[in-house]
């Protein structure tokens, strides 16, 4: 009876990544005939994949096209918009500038960037549809700014749906024709949605951080990231800035029509404002990128900052983004979104995994994985605990989770435990 006693106190002991009842590795074969099954059932119309495990690329598979009209196959070079898996890009360079002193992660968001020392709160409107507002119970902080609890909007997702829509309307913070500076100064007149800290709320704030970004280095913050993030890891092929000679290799958007079908999206409408020859570089889309490229960044979130002998952030850094940053006090129906990505968080810029799957129907995954998404179906995420990394590309939207379900559990099986 000790011995058993002494056998589960044993288990209760063991960390969570030693208690894994057996060697995982990704089944390659399967991956593929995902890819392909996706594509022939008009659910996408091209995409590729790259599983990166123990220190070497493990899978690559690619289907489909990269523009059906002109049978230009999805290769592995294809340029991809990736949207917001923009963010953590750019939470990765505001945190090299904290690791530098710059700043305090609870400083007032005001003492850097001074616009917003009057945002107000939105807590109503007028009958002729003016917004009442009221002064925030509390400043707003960078640490807000970082988790999407700071309060701010992105403006209507539709119609107009109050006040504070109607203003960001008007002002249009995020037009292609403004700077950073100029968007920012929109951005503090639009009324916050909540108080800062009781909501996560999906919002333009990972701008705000590129904002940010441009003030404490004194830099532009495309040319802070190339010189900062894309060069020491060789991604050659990654850019906000782009011109009309990278067309050829870039992937079309496709959109689900009301019956199901994909129809290719006009590129004037949905070319990031980059490639247009605007001045706008958001912060929280933008990056045009491969998979090979956009993988050495994942790599280096899973080598905790260092890949191949750069270091862009240290362990601890990249520990601290990637660990639920969402006081317990928020409760589910105040996090949106968010409780549709799996059993989590949210971190700086990224989503945490913090207990295995509640049910068949989440996506797979690993306790302790981040990962972040972009509106045309495209997903990434890094998975500590198998050492993993793994970088999914496909231009479809509205955006379907449903790929993303699939893809996982092609990689773990449908019966992974996640722990």
């Amino acid at each position: 009876m000790k011995r058993l006693f002494a056998l589960a106190a044993l288990v209760v002991a063991t960390p969570v990544a030693a208690q894994q009842s057996e060697p995982f590795a990704p089944d390659c074969s399967a991956i593929a005939a995902t890819l392909d099954g996706m594509v022939a059932e008009g659910r996408t119309v091209g995409a590729s994949m790259l599983v990166y495990k123990d220190g070497e690329e493990t899978c690559f598979a690619v289907a489909g096209d990269a523009e059906r009209e002109t049978n230009r196959p999805f290769t592995r070079d294809t340029l991809v918009q990736i949207f917001s898996m923009t963010k953590p890009v750019t939470g990765v360079a505001l945190m090299q500038l904290w690791e530098q002193g710059r700043f305090r992660l609870d400083d007032p968001l005001e003492w850097h960037l001074p616009e917003y020392a009057e945002t107000q709160v939105l807590v109503g409107e007028t009958a002729s549809g003016e917004a009442i507002t009221r002064a925030p119970k509390r400043t707003i902080t960078v640490r807000d700014v970082l988790r999407h609890t700071a309060g701010f909007s992105y403006g209507p997702w539709d119609e107009p749906q109050n006040a504070g829509d109607r203003i960001w309307e008007r002002l249009d913070p995020l037009s292609a024709d403004k700077t950073l500076a100029e968007f920012s100064a929109a951005m503090a007149q639009v009324p916050l949605l909540h108080d800062p800290g009781t909501h996560w709320s999906y919002s333009a704030g990972v701008d705000v951080q590129a904002r940010l970004v441009e003030v404490l280095s004194g830099q532009p913050f495309a040319d802070y990231v190339a010189e900062h993030i894309f060069a020491p890891l060789d991604m050659q092929d990654s850019a906000w800035q782009r011109d009309t000679a990278d067309l050829p290799r870039l992937a079309r958007i496709y959109v689900t029509q009301p019956e199901g079908s994909l129809a290719p999206m006009p590129r004037e409408e949905w070319l990031e404002p980059n490639f247009m020859g605007k001045p706008m570089t958001m912060g929280g889309s933008g990056i045009v990128t491969t998979v090979d490229d956009y993988m050495r960044f994942a790599r280096m979130l899973l080598g905790e900052g260092t890949l191949d002998g750069a270091q862009i952030l240290r362990p601890a850094t990249v520990r601290l983004m990637a660990t639920d940053q969402l006081d317990p006090a928020i409760a589910s129906e105040n996090r949106s979104f968010l409780t549709g990505k799996g059993n989590g968080g949210f971190g700086f810029d990224v989503f945490v995994r913090t207990g295995p799957p509640l049910t068949p129907d989440e996506a797979r995954g690993s306790v302790g994985e981040f990962y972040w998404d972009g509106f045309p179906s495209m997903l990434f995420w890094v998975d500590p605990l198998q050492d993993m990394a793994v970088v999914f590309a496909t231009q479809k939207v509205d955006f379907d989770g449903t790929l993303h379900r699939d893809i996982r559990a092609a990689v773990y099986g449908a019966d992974y435990i996640g722990r």
